[in-house]
């Protein structure tokens, strides 16, 4: 199965060796390569035999003698073979909730172990086999991001709507004993999975942390409810005492788990902590942030390494409703006015910034006065272009508002480096 190069890194090794876009690599080391996973374990070999069919047929075969760590400089044409695609039927599901219009992208449900592993995105193990967790434990894929939601089989055939939800949990065991770090994930349902059914998700996933501690952890995220739910099942948002009786839960788990096995294991969304109105744990309390990339402990860290300046310009900050009181304490003194956009789009009950769009950014600052520059997240915007959910881009908004509208990632020290600049 031949493989199209699709770009070769300038100065590297396969240019070097004469290799260029529009080649098809065949194997290496006469192993075939099937995709991603196959190619990064071949080129860890220090000798390797390249072999390459130009597009006149010609083929070469390149040997090559190199460092593990050192790189080809090959890009192919996607993750080289088809995505899988996801298989359940979740009552949560964010993607059933877009409204319609919107970009094909954006519909699309996939549970791709490999994904997992090259962008953090999140599986089910709903449509693994065993032969998919033995390939993750020869390559050493770790570590892998796995929602969970309920480990009561019942509860979570009933939770993701596939038959296999509540067998295919068997793999962590595997997984675990073959020295994989497991991320795992709860998405918090009113009425599922919460109260003692959470006691029990928490409590049967603890038995796959490694002895001493680290190595594994769980988050617990609210389910994101937008205004788009025709002909879905009904859930309720988690009202304040909702969230400070998970709090509570965590507390309890994080008490018992670090006196026991040197961990706390579970750590509960930023969210949770916002609309309870509760105090933030502290950068210890999230030990090495083992699920920042999940909105876990992301403002603590962002507190942490945000280096408050004496004086600013005059600028705008545009956050979400959920972190527009922690935004205004941080920047409290400066000339910086953080406004909160509410989620026309989505609806009331979505308050992330990582979820606005241009069109409620434009609605709700034309006609304001803005100051010298308008600071929004990056993670708001498409992550390989300046474009929202509502492909309205970082231009469109600049020119509609009259000022120049910058893209800041989400953290303090990107903050910092803005308003310095700005």
């Amino acid at each position: 199965m031949k493989k199209l190069i699709l770009e070769v890194e300038r100065g590297s090794i396969a240019e070097e060796m004469g290799i260029e876009a529009g080649d098809f690599l065949l194997a290496i080391n006469n192993r075939e390569i099937v995709d991603i996973f196959d190619y990064r374990m071949a080129v860890m070999d220090e000798e390797l035999d390249i072999l390459i069919e130009k597009p006149s047929g010609e083929e070469w075969l390149l040997e090559l003698d190199k460092d593990e760590d050192e790189e080809l400089g090959l890009v192919f044409d996607g993750m080289m073979d088809t995505m899988r695609n996801c298989g359940n039927n979740c009552i949560f599901c964010f993607i059933d909730q877009n409204p319609k219009g919107m970009r094909s992208s954006l519909y699309v449900k996939d549970d791709d172990y490999r994904l997992s592993f090259l962008h953090g995105n999140y599986i089910t193990l709903t449509n693994m086999s065993d032969k998919d967790i033995d390939r993750i434990l020869r390559y050493r894929i770790s570590p892998v991001n796995i929602s969970i939601h309920a480990t009561d089989p019942d509860l979570r055939v009933r939770m993701m709507g596939n038959k296999r939800a509540g067998v295919s949990l068997d793999f962590l065991g595997k997984l675990t004993e073959g020295g994989i770090v497991l991320a795992l994930q709860i998405v918090l349902c009113k009425g599922y999975n919460d109260g003692d059914q959470l006691d029990k998700t928490i409590g049967d996933l603890s038995q796959y942390i490694p002895e001493g501690g680290g190595g594994c952890s769980l988050s617990i995220v609210p389910v994101g409810i937008t205004k788009h739910r025709e002909n879905l099942p009904k859930l309720e948002p988690l009202s304040r005492e909702d969230c400070l009786d998970v709090i509570e839960k965590i507390n309890k788990w994080q008490k018992k788990l670090l006196a026991e096995k040197g961990t706390r294991f579970v750590f509960g969304a930023d969210e949770f902590y916002l609309k309870a109105e509760a105090d933030l744990p502290s950068v210890n309390e999230y030990e090495d942030f083992p699920q920042i990339d999940n909105g876990v402990g992301m403002m603590t860290s962002f507190a942490d390494e945000f280096d408050k300046p004496d004086k600013s310009k005059k600028i705008t900050l545009v956050t979400g409703v959920a972190s527009c009181s922690f935004m205004r304490d941080l920047l409290d003194g400066l000339d910086i006015e953080v406004v909160a956009i509410h989620n026309d789009f989505y609806g009331e009950y979505i308050t992330v910034a990582g979820l606005l769009t241009g069109g409620d950014i434009i609605n709700q600052l034309q006609g304001r006065e803005l100051g010298e520059a308008v600071l929004i997240p990056k993670t708001a915007l498409k992550a390989d272009e300046d474009v929202f959910l509502d492909d309205i881009t970082l231009d469109e908004i600049t020119e509609k508002l009259g000022v120049p509208v910058i893209a800041v990632e989400t953290n303090g020290q990107a903050l910092t480096e803005a308003i310095a600049n700005g």
